[in-house]
Parts: structure tokens; C-alpha cells; sequence
């Protein structure tokens, strides 16, 4: 992984729906649902706390959908399910789960005019998988091993070993060959000035500030309704508010203790978003303390999460025990962990850390302390850090915590905790994989405790290619089992993404949100279908 990738990355984590931070620069226009003839309300200005570095799927944009430039072959529903986007429909999978087919709808334009073909799809998955190209993501693609088209209506992905998840990873956005090529990918203009087949044409960029777009009138799928949509960037979860309730905003993602402002305001309509989206501690096992079995269980013991979720998240939220909430089907039950601080410091006992003059624990010279580092700027991180730490100091355990921007904490993991977030709803090897296995230790963001299991290696390589749904669930449930016994990190928390809109629009909806969101989720994942209230 190259260092801009990791950079690129690292904004991507650290830009959180409830992160704080400066406020942003100027009005990006009024808000107010503006209205066109008829009274129709047909702009949208929403306030969101994160930027991309690009606009480019090559180096990741979109890579979960509802980019609203762009398409992928397919996109998900409200229910989460999959439903053909510009493929025409879902893919024909043969070759025991090697071979995915797919028809490609017809009679699609990119924005420019030019029309979308296979070559274009091909183009698009053989530019992120080029080792030139500097796409974080990418490994997420590692199972395939040629894409081909088979004229101007079929794509082929050939795989080189059965990737139960592939099919989730096609909402993947295509990029138009005739445009982006030639060009440095990694820098050329196409990064900023983007070119698709979705619903949205670009139509500024103020970086800081606000990215305004238009509605593409010969978008395959319907002129959209809502013609102007301006998303602003606006950091400080104060300002949000601020201009929300000025009227300056349609609508704004905020943290709980601002929503509650808000309630009796018949204006307003409040939306929560169920979420993969945790908070967790990396627990290295490099340094001294952390690395020891007995102090990573008996952290996992002595946080009270429950706690949490109600003082922190004010009941906006779960506790969490591991990538996957407790609400999902792939949770293993039975691996949830009691608040247990007695039996914490029995274990700590146990193992030989004995409390110190001052209450904090020692063994062989050794004092049970570390550092805990979250990103400067982020409070929701910073509030959970200092619960984790209190929690900690009461079994005798001392959490220095820190903030730094994630340039300085990267660099940090193998010997320091990490405030970490994360979560992508679409397939549990999405995060399993890449927070757990040994083979991306200390790799960019993935495995940040450099967590080993051998056993675990084998149920995430189990668990990602089968297509046996029981299968796939046993092999999790023995992934979760053994992170409960021997935890690499301390989950906390899986937070619920909260919304305020004016109510303008009939049926506004969500769809389960994965940790990074704002361009691409929130109550506007969908707004090309939105139809106003009259």
C-alpha cells in the first residue's frame, strides 16, 4: 500500500458522521427547499461533516454505491438486496461461483453523450486492479482474475478461486474509458471532473466547502426530481445545527445531543439510520502490555457498554462485541461479554499484574500502561476513549489518551491503541477479513492490532469462499468465538447515524449504513426517486 493510499484511507476514517472539527467556509446557497414552478421543491442543500480526496471510483469513490455521478453493474436496495443497475440483470453464475456473467442494459449514455459498453466496465476493473494504481481498496478485488467483454452488451469476471461476496462488490461505479484514459490516474483531471451515467452531473467543487451537482436530464433511469442538489461540507456539528435551524440547510446529519434540539419542530422530521458502523480499541500485540492475553481479556470484561450507549450515544446506538452488531444475522450469539470488572482484576490476579502503590498494575517491572490515540477533532472518538480509559484506571489498568491527526497515528499501531472505527453492512468478510487477518497486520488501516490466529485465518479464508450460506455462518461464528476469547481489540459501541430533514419530500428512507457515509448514504442514498410533498 502506497502512502497516498493510506492517506486517502485515513480521511476517509477519520471523517465521521459525528466528528467535529472547523466549521466550514460560506453559505454554499439557500436552503429552503427551493421551488420551482407549481410550487414543486425541486433543490435539496444537506449539510455533511466529511470531504473525499477524489472523485474518481479508480481510487475508491463510490466503491459502496449511490455515488449519484455514477452506476455500478448493480446497486442495493432499501432491504440491502441486490437489483441490477446497468447491468441488465442479476449476474449468471456458473463455474462453481468462478464465472459471473453479465447482460448489460442498453441504451445508456455517460453524461457527455457517449454511450456506455463493456469496454468501459473492463477498463474500469483492470485500471483499480493495476499495481500503478493507487486504490486502498483494491485488495477487495484480489479473487479476480480477468474481466472480459464479449461485445458491447456482456462482461465476464473470471475469478481465480470462488469469492462468495463478489456479486456485492459490482456496485463497484464504472468510469468511462474514453475519458479517463490516457491520463495519470492517480492525478489527471478526471479526479475532480468526473464524468458518469448516474443521476447527478457535477457541477462544482469548492474544496472546504460544497459540491454542487445537477440532474442529468437523460439519466436511463428518469430525469430525477429534485433538479439542484448542493452537499455542504460543514465539519462542526454546532454550525450544522446553526444553519439547519436557520434554514439554510434542508437537512444534516448530526450527533444525538443536537437532535434532541430539534424535537417540536413540526417542521422538521428526525431519521435514524441502523448502522455496522463501530468504535473499538486495537489492542497490539507488540507492545508489552497490550500484547498479553490476560490484560486483553480482562479489558474486554471491564468496559461498561451499556454505559455507553446510553451516556454517550444517548440510546442512539448498541453495544458492540465485535465488527458485526448483535442485530445482524451473521452475529454469533453467545459471544456477548457481561460488565464484569471483578472478574477482570480476578484474571489480571490470575496472571501475575499485581495493583502498584497508586492503584495501577505491575509485573516483572512492566506497568500496566499504554497509550490510546484517537483523531484530533473527533469527539463521539474522544468520548469513548475517555470512558474506555475510566473503565480501565477501575481494574488497575492505565489508558493514556491522546489526539493526533492520523499522520502522526498511523505510524503508532504496532505499539499503541487506537480509538478505531469501521463496518460495511454489505458481507461480514468485508471487515473480518481486513481487521483480523494475520496477513494484513499493520498493513495501511487493516489489522491494526497485528491480530495472529491461525485458526481465525482459516475460518475468514473458509468463510469467503464458500457459497454455502451455512457454511459461510459457521466459519463467522468461529471467527467471533475466538476473537471473544482472545480479543485483538475491544469493541464498544455500534452507533446509529441520525438525521434531521425538513419535512418537504414523501417517504424519505435508509438503508443499513456502513461507517464511512455522507455522499453516499444518509436519507438522500436515493434522492433521483425522491417526490415532493405538494
Amino acid at each position: 500500500m502506497t502512502a497516498r493510499s493510506i492517506r486517502v484511507t485515513a480521511a476517509m476514517v477519520a471523517a465521521g458522521v459525528l466528528a467535529t472539527g472547523a466549521a466550514a467556509c460560506g453559505k454554499p446557497g439557500g436552503g429552503n427547499g427551493g421551488n420551482g414552478s407549481g410550487g414543486v421543491r425541486d433543490s435539496l442543500v444537506v449539510g455533511i461533516a466529511n470531504e473525499p480526496e477524489t472523485l474518481s471510483p479508480l481510487l475508491g469513490y463510490g466503491k459502496d454505491g449511490n455515488s449519484k455521478i455514477f452506476d455500478g453493474l448493480l446497486r442495493r436496495g432499501a432491504d440491502m438486496k441486490l437489483r441490477p443497475a446497468l447491468a441488465a440483470s442479476l449476474p449468471k453464475v456458473t463455474d462453481d461461483g468462478r464465472t459471473y456473467t453479465f447482460p448489460l442494459r442498453h441504451g445508456v449514455k455517460f453524461s457527455d453523450g457517449k454511450p456506455f459498453t463493456a469496454e468501459d466496465v473492463v477498463f474500469t476493473y483492470r485500471t483499480i486492479l493495476d499495481e500503478k494504481t493507487n486504490n486502498a481498496d483494491k485488495g477487495e478485488l484480489a479473487a479476480v482474475d480477468k474481466v472480459t467483454a464479449r461485445g458491447d452488451d456482456t462482461v465476464v469476471f473470471s475469478l481465480k478461486y470462488p469469492y462468495a461476496p463478489f456479486a456485492e462488490r459490482t456496485v463497484l461505479p464504472i468510469v468511462p474509458e474514453h475519458a479517463a484514459k490516457g491520463q495519470d490516474v492517480n492525478t489527471g483531471p478526471f479526479n475532480t471532473k468526473p464524468i458518469g451515467t448516474g443521476p447527478y452531473v457535477l457541477t462544482g467543487w469548492s474544496k472546504g466547502e460544497k459540491l454542487t451537482f445537477k440532474a442529468n436530464p437523460d439519466y436511463w433511469g428518469g430525469e430525477p426530481k429534485v433538479k439542484k442538489l448542493t452537499m455542504a461540507i460543514i465539519k462542526d456539528d454546532d454550525v450544522r445545527a446553526t444553519r439547519l435551524r436557520s434554514g439554510d440547510l434542508d437537512g444534516a446529519i448530526l450527533p444525538p445531543n443536537l437532535v434532541k434540539g430539534f424535537q417540536g419542530d413540526d417542521s422538521k422530521t428526525t431519521i435514524t439510520a441502523k448502522t455496522t458502523d463501530f468504535r473499538g480499541v486495537t489492542l497490539p500485540t507488540g507492545n508489552k502490555v497490550t500484547g498479553d492475553t490476560a490484560v486483553r481479556r480482562a479489558l474486554d470484561l471491564a468496559v461498561d457498554r451499556d454505559a455507553m450507549v446510553k451516556s454517550l450515544l444517548e440510546g442512539a446506538g448498541r453495544a458492540g462485541y465485535g465488527p458485526v452488531p448483535t442485530d445482524s444475522e451473521w452475529f454469533a450469539k453467545g459471544t456477548e461479554r457481561p460488565h464484569d470488572p471483578e472478574k477482570a482484576k480476578k484474571l489480571l490476579d490470575d496472571a501475575g499484574w499485581k495493583p502498584g502503590a497508586d492503584g495501577i498494575r505491575e509485573k516483572d517491572g512492566e506497568r500496566a500502561e499504554f497509550t490510546l490515540w484517537f483523531p484530533a477533532g473527533d469527539k463521539l472518538r474522544q468520548e469513548h476513549a475517555l470512558a474506555f480509559a475510566s473503565d480501565a484506571k477501575k481494574i488497575g489498568i492505565r489508558a493514556k489518551v491522546q489526539s493526533g491527526t492520523w499522520e502522526v497515528i498511523e505510524p503508532r499501531l504496532k505499539d499503541d491503541a487506537v480509538l478505531a472505527g469501521g463496518g460495511n453492512p454489505a458481507d461480514p468478510d468485508f471487515d473480518l477479513y481486513n481487521l483480523l487477518h494475520s496477513s494484513l497486520a499493520l498493513d495501511g488501516f487493516n489489522n491494526m492490532a497485528a491480530y495472529k490466529n491461525p485458526e481465525v485465518d482459516k475460518a475468514l479464508e473458509e468463510g469467503r469462499r464458500s457459497g454455502d450460506k451455512a457454511v459461510r455462518k459457521a466459519a463467522y461464528d468461529k471467527v467471533q468465538h475466538a476473537l471473544a476469547d482472545d480479543p485483538g481489540y475491544v469493541f464498544l459501541t455500534h452507533v446509529d447515524h441520525l438525521y434531521v430533514m425538513r419535512d418537504n419530500w414523501k417517504d424519505l428512507t435508509t438503508q443499513v449504513e456502513p461507517h464511512d457515509h455522507g455522499l453516499g448514504a444518509g436519507p438522500w442514498w436515493n434522492v433521483e426517486d425522491w417526490q415532493p410533498k405538494r
